[in-house]
């Protein structure tokens, strides 16, 4: 039951009186400038007159705090910057809201209507390249024959009709494509485009997400590709 109520005081909201009196007691507890001027007179008034302190020694401590203020004075500069390129970075994530991107996954969703499309990446190039497409219950709905490609990427798509031309129903299907390299079979990397519903905006570490179309959420970081939505 104690951690419960203990629970309750950390979500409950601070009232402006309590938000205030935290500040005040943050004030009090740090070492401003006027008290470490105010220790540095004490400390020459009641210095030994047969071992003064040094000037050196008085220039180093007067360096380390304005050192210390400094730090203190960008790290704040810095957080404000943070929050402005976050608000920014998500401004610019809304608007890929009805867009398609590419995501390093070879699982795609295809909608009740469109199609389904991706990207093969090879170092080399590879021959006779076939994309299967397996449904979520494991089975291979449609091969669809790409052929030779070149080095880099290459895009394909899947008009989501198997191999009679039937439309198959909406679902989250695998896409895997295998290809010849150097005389012998590879499977090569497959990354599948989808469409972006919404953006979570997140806050701290949360940072900004991207909601796709039957897959879920992913970091804006992790898009690859942003394409038109065709």
């Amino acid at each position: 039951m104690t951690a419960i109520n203990s629970y309750l005081d950390l979500t409950t909201p601070l009232t402006q009186e309590q938000i205030a009196a935290n500040k005040e007691i943050d004030a009090k507890q740090k070492l401003q400038q006027e008290d470490f001027f105010a220790l540095l007179s004490q400390q020459l008034a009641y210095q030994d007159p047969f071992k003064p302190v040094d000037n050196s020694e008085m220039i180093a401590q007067m360096a380390s705090f304005t050192t210390a203020e400094g730090i203190t004075t960008m790290g704040t500069e810095f957080a404000g910057m943070k929050e402005v390129l976050s608000s920014s970075q998500a401004l610019e994530a809304s608007s890929l809201v009805g867009k398609k991107v590419l995501i390093p996954s070879n699982q795609g969703h295809l909608a009740e209507t469109g199609d389904l499309s991706g990207s093969i990446n090879s170092k080399t190039g590879a021959y006779s390249t076939v994309v299967s497409v397996t449904n979520s219950g494991g089975e291979v709905v449609r091969s669809i024959e790409i052929g030779d490609i070149g080095a880099g990427n290459k895009r394909f798509s899947w008009d989501g009709l198997d191999g009679e031309g039937n439309r198959l129903p909406e679902d989250t299907y695998t896409l895997k494509a295998n290809g010849t390299v150097n005389g012998k079979g590879e499977e090569l990397m497959v990354a599948t485009y989808a469409h972006v519903q919404s953006v979570s905006l997140g806050g701290g570490q949360a940072g900004v997400h991207l909601n796709l179309q039957g897959l879920g959420g992913i970091k804006l970081s992790e898009a690859i590709e942003v394409a038109e939505n065709k």
